[in-house]
C-alpha cells in the first residue's frame, strides 16, 4: 500500500499536481449520504401524506396498515434518521478538530472581494479565488441558510410527531411540541412552515447538486469525488 501510494504521489507531481490529504473524514461522509438519502425519501413520502394520491385495499388484520400509515410510517423513520445526521454534522463543524477547515471558511464569510470572486469564478470571468477554509462564502451563506431551515423542519416536524404519537418519544416531546404549536399560532400553521422549510431545502438541494458537478467539471480537482473518497486533488505550488 505504501508503494502504491508513493506512486501515485509521483503520478500527480509529474501531472503538476499533489494529493491534497483528507479532504472529508469518514464521518463527515456517512452522515452526508445519510442526510442526502434521507431527505429525498422524506420528499417523497412527504408529498404523499400531503396530498395521497394512490389508494388500495391492504388485507391486514392490523387497522393502523393502510398506505397512508405505511408511508407515514417511513417518513418518521427517515425523519429520525436525518435528526441524527443534522445533529452529528452540527457538532462536528463546532468541535471537531477535522472541523478547523470548515470553521476558517468563517472568516471567508465576511470577506465581500472574495465573494464577487467566487461570483467571478462562477460566471467564468475569473479563476477561483483561494480561499482559507473548505467553503467559498457564497457555499457557507448557503449551507448556514440550509442549517437554519433543516432545524425549522425538525422543530416543526417533531411537533407534528407528538401531537399524534402520545406515548414513548412522542410523551417526551409533548409540551415542547405545545410550545412550538402556540408560538406558531396553531397546528395548521406549524403545517404550513413545516411545508416552507421542506420548498427552501429542495431549492438549496438542488442548487448544491448543480453547484458541485460545476465545481466538478471547471475546477478539474476532485471536488466531488472527495464525498466519496474523502480525497481532493490540488495543484502544487512551484
Amino acid at each position: 500500500m505504501v508503494l502504491v501510494k508513493e506512486a501515485t504521489m509521483k503520478f500527480l507531481k509529474s501531472m503538476g499536481a499533489y494529493l491534497g490529504g483528507i479532504e472529508f473524514s469518514a464521518g463527515f461522509r456517512w452522515q452526508h449520504w445519510i442526510r442526502a438519502i434521507s431527505i429525498f425519501a422524506l420528499i417523497a413520502t412527504g408529498f404523499y401524506i400531503a396530498n395521497p394520491f394512490i389508494t388500495y385495499a391492504n388485507v391486514s388484520p392490523e387497522p393502523t396498515r393502510f398506505l397512508q400509515a405505511e408511508i407515514r410510517e417511513w417518513h418518521i423513520i427517515f425523519g429520525f434518521a436525518m435528526i441524527g445526521a443534522v445533529i452529528y454534522k452540527t457538532i462536528y463543524f463546532l468541535f471537531f478538530k477535522e472541523a478547523k477547515y470548515e470553521r476558517a471558511s468563517i472568516k471567508d464569510a465576511f470577506d465581500l472581494k472574495l465573494a464577487l470572486q467566487q461570483i467571478g469564478y462562477y460566471l467564468l470571468i475569473n479563476k477561483h479565488p483561494h480561499t482559507k477554509g473548505i467553503y467559498n462564502p457564497l457555499q457557507f451563506w448557503a449551507y448556514t441558510l440550509l442549517y437554519v431551515m433543516f432545524y425549522g423542519i425538525i422543530i416543526t416536524g417533531l411537533t407534528l410527531f407528538a401531537e399524534v404519537y402520545h406515548n414513548g418519544l412522542g410523551a417526551f416531546f409533548y409540551p415542547f411540541a405545545k410550545s412550538v404549536e402556540t408560538f406558531f399560532g396553531g397546528l395548521a400553521y406549524v403545517r404550513i412552515w413545516h411545508h416552507i422549510f421542506m420548498w427552501g431545502i429542495i431549492i438549496v438541494v438542488f442548487i448544491h447538486i448543480y453547484m458541485a458537478v460545476y465545481n466538478a467539471v471547471f475546477g478539474k480537482n476532485g471536488g466531488m469525488d472527495a464525498i466519496f473518497s474523502g480525497m481532493k486533488w490540488e495543484k502544487e505550488e512551484h
